[in-house]
């Protein structure tokens, strides 16, 4: 293996096909056998996850379990549950804290640690990697395994980390860039969208050879935003440091089941992903000035309308714009079978920065009453468990929701 001269500074560990693997671990006679994980169990979802015996079918994240079980007639499935895996993330956490510095869990599935000393060469990056493993294995379980990549900045780190599964391990580093991923299509590097991909064709910007030997100004004006010329510099081995996240919304959407796709069973659902969703602005101390709900049907095509309103953290209120807009939809006619729900809270900022109102009258940073209510109910479902209180008929929906 080449000795780069680049110092690295970031090893990033990406867990393999976490979820089965937790369940193979917690279930031995799983192991060894093709797994799918799901989050509706009908022949209509889809496989959220799956394990490598699986893979080597062609079952994959997204495949539906109706062609699942064409592709693998052994196929074992097993419904998702996201606080086991929760669990099991935390204790590969803490393994890797004590046995090296970890700095972030990016995901239930992905970590992020800093390299220093010894382990900044390529040998010693190895033997860090080598004991990690070592350790998840003998103190979390047998059947956790990650790939591994090291980089002089966490996109490179990243990008190593996924090019050799399982339990591989890579680096990347100007002494091997861009040839080490020129056969990666631009969509397949981390945050590059569908989008920005159309974008950079029209620049002309066809393959990663030519993103890498991009003039950083150059991105800067394709991205329209400093973001381009940060990545770019990434990729081609700079230390930049991550900066903090400004968040542009709050969201929970949901795939229903069978038994929730009636419109009005979806319409509580949606209820229940407002009081998610504000809970979470309300935790992070921030107001929203804009609330969208999108919903999707069986029959195919959606529906997706937002508003503007005064920026408030306040459930009841979003759970009033909420319904205004179901009304909407409704009066177009009684809408079919639902197959998806999402609710958006957007144009958020801090409640510090939230001017006062003299005809509320409101000071500024100062909360409504609803506010000061919606606050309350926090608390009460914190000390006595969550949903104790809740704002009206809702419908908890099981399984996995996506994070906005």
């Amino acid at each position: 293996m080449f000795c780069a001269m680049t110092p690295f500074r970031v090893l990033y560990l990406d867990m393999n096909s976490f979820f089965a693997s937790v369940e193979q671990q917690v279930d031995p006679a799983l192991r060894d056998r093709p797994v799918a994980i799901t989050a509706v169990d009908s022949d209509s979802g889809t496989c959220v996850a799956a394990s490598y015996e699986a893979k080597a079918y062609g079952v994959k994240t997204g495949t539906r379990v109706y062609d699942a079980r064409r592709l693998c007639p052994d196929i074992i499935f097993r419904p998702s549950r996201h606080r086991l895996y929760v669990r099991y993330n935390l204790a590969v956490g803490d393994v890797l804290d004590r046995h090296a510095e970890l700095t972030h869990i990016r995901s239930v599935d992905e970590f992020q640690l800093a390299l220093s000393g010894e382990s900044q060469t390529l040998a010693g990056a190895d033997l860090l990697v080598r004991r990690l493993k070592a350790a998840v294995a003998s103190e979390v379980g047998e059947c956790l395994r990650f790939s591994a990549g090291v980089g002089p900045n966490f996109l490179l780190a990243k990008l190593a980390g996924k090019l050799q599964k399982p339990d591989g391990f890579q680096w990347l580093a100007p002494e091997n860039m861009p040839d080490a991923i020129a056969h990666l299509a631009l969509d397949d590097l981390p945050g590059i969208s569908g989008a920005m991909k159309a974008r950079l064709f029209r620049a002309r910007v066809y393959d990663v050879p030519t993103l890498y030997q991009l003039d950083p100004r150059h991105a800067r004006m394709i991205w329209r935003s400093v973001e381009g010329e940060r990545f770019v510099r990434l990729l081609q081995g700079m230390d930049i440091p991550i900066l903090p996240t400004q968040r542009g919304g709050y969201g929970n959407g949901k795939v229903l089941a069978p038994d929730f796709r009636d419109p009005v069973r979806a319409y509580h659902v949606g209820r229940w992903l407002v009081e998610k969703a504000t809970a979470r602005l309300r935790r992070d101390g921030r107001v929203a000035a804009r609330f969208s709900l999108t919903v999707s049907f069986i029959a195919g095509g959606g529906w997706s309308r937002g508003v503007r309103c005064f920026a408030s953290q306040d459930t009841a209120f979003f759970l009033r714009l909420h319904r205004a807009l179901w009304i909407r939809l409704w009066r177009g006619g009684r809408p079919g079978q639902v197959v998806s729900v999402h609710v958006q809270l957007g144009d958020v900022r801090l409640l510090d920065d939230r001017q006062g109102d003299l005809l509320a009258p409101l000071a500024p940073a100062e909360r409504t009453r609803g506010e000061r209510v919606s606050v309350a109910v926090d608390q009460i479902n914190a000390r006595f468990g969550d949903g104790v209180i809740h704002f009206g008929l809702n419908t908890p929906h099981p399984g996995f929701f996506e994070r906005g």
